[in-house]
């Protein structure tokens, strides 16, 4: 075969070869895009399967919350009504329990320990044994701006005792000038106790009392400018005799307040909160102990309840 033949031959195998590639690469990209496409068809068959089955358990749950929420709403509305009923019957037995301490109350003998002149170096030490002894009691306060003094303040409003107006100065010739003096004092310690407590006190007891024989003014006149501003003012029926100058012992003072403590319904017992009157402090216990043992006798802070004693007259 000549060299021409050979060349001509190779050139008819290249040819024969470019046809087949191109019948069998269509035809092989055809049957890949034919798999793929039953693939893929499959496959969307299972998603579009499982589609409908999530469907159906989505429907199933709404139906059963739905249900379920129905019969809880029957079951809250059982409770609620439960619940009212039941408060109810806490609410008529409490009543009942207040009428019953009510009527008791009534018949006990009230013993009202109140605390004059204070606060001072021997308030903390009158609180501590209030409070050792679950007692409560009545500070008719004055005023100090000293800071060792500020904290006292709260803590009679804060362990539960009742906060009273005695003056701000405690100045006997300058409050006692006239019912503007009188007015302007105890306005001041209503403001100061305020800002120290955020009490708005009402309850006041004249220094020296309402009987005092040093007043410039007609004590009817004070005692009227704090009916207008719905102020009561307290006196006291027993004293314990510690505002004497002299030495006092703390068993005197047990005596003077319990002596004849028992002819009373209601006791008011003057007592005072200074520096200088520790017999006071040292007989607290003693005279707490010994109300306390005394048949239908307790001790209570002057509240709203507690029938004023007045040396004299409204009128």
């Amino acid at each position: 075969m000549s060299e021409k033949d050979t060349e001509a031959e190779v050139r008819r195998r290249r040819v024969r070869l470019l046809k087949k590639l191109i019948i069998i690469v269509p035809l092989s990209m055809i049957l890949i895009l034919f798999v793929l496409c039953m693939i893929l068809g499959i496959r969307l068959y299972f998603v579009t399967k499982e589609l409908r089955d999530l469907r159906s358990q989505i429907e199933t749950t709404t139906v059963i919350e739905q249900t379920d929420t129905s019969e809880n709403t029957i079951d809250s509305d059982r409770l609620v009504s439960s619940v009212a009923t039941a408060a109810e019957e806490a609410e008529g037995a409490e009543e009942a329990v207040v009428n019953a301490m009510a009527e008791e109350e009534d018949g006990a003998r009230k013993v009202y320990l109140t605390f004059d002149d204070g606060p001072s170096s021997n308030t903390d030490r009158i609180l501590d044994i209030l409070d050792e002894y679950d007692v409560k009691a009545t500070f008719f306060v004055v005023g100090r701006e000293e800071e060792k003094y500020r904290p006292l303040y709260n803590r009679i409003v804060q362990e539960g005792h009742t906060l009273g107006m005695h003056s701000y100065s405690h100045k006997y010739n300058e409050i006692y000038q006239s019912v503007d003096s009188y007015a302007e004092d105890l306005c001041k310690l209503q403001e100061f106790l305020y800002d120290m407590t955020g009490v708005r006190c009402r309850y006041c007891r004249f220094p020296g009392g309402s009987s005092n024989s040093v007043s410039n003014v007609d004590m009817h006149d004070l005692i009227g400018y704090l009916d207008e501003r719905n102020m009561v003012y307290f006196d006291w029926n027993v004293s314990s005799g510690d505002a004497a100058s002299g030495y006092i012992s703390p068993e005197e003072i047990v005596a003077n307040c319990t002596g004849n403590l028992e002819s009373f319904d209601e006791a008011i017992i003057l007592m005072h909160d200074a520096s200088n009157k520790n017999s006071t402090v040292e007989a607290l216990p003693q005279l707490i102990e010994t109300i306390q043992a005394m048949e239908d006798t307790k001790i209570v802070p002057i509240s709203d309840d507690t029938e004023p004693i007045h040396h004299i007259s409204n009128d």
